[in-house]
């Protein structure tokens, strides 16, 4: 699996304090939802990922803390 960080997900990643492994496991392990035909976002433990999907090489487009429901 390759997976590649555009640069706003990247600031995010850092911004947020979110590991490039948790993101991983997002993917891997995640309930995926599509938003279009090759746009995924997979929730995984306290985050979301949205991404792009080519060929086995995964595109990062943002990564969300989710939001706590009460």
């Amino acid at each position: 699996m390759k997976i590649k960080f555009r640069k706003h997900a990247s600031q995010q990643l850092k911004e947020r304090g979110i590991s490039k492994e948790l993101v991983k496991l997002a993917i891997e392990r995640g309930s995926k939802s599509r938003q279009g035909k090759n746009n995924f976002v997979s929730s995984y433990t306290y985050i979301k990922v949205a991404y792009k999907n080519f060929n086995d090489v995964y595109v990062i487009k943002t990564v969300m803390i989710k939001e706590k429901l009460y």
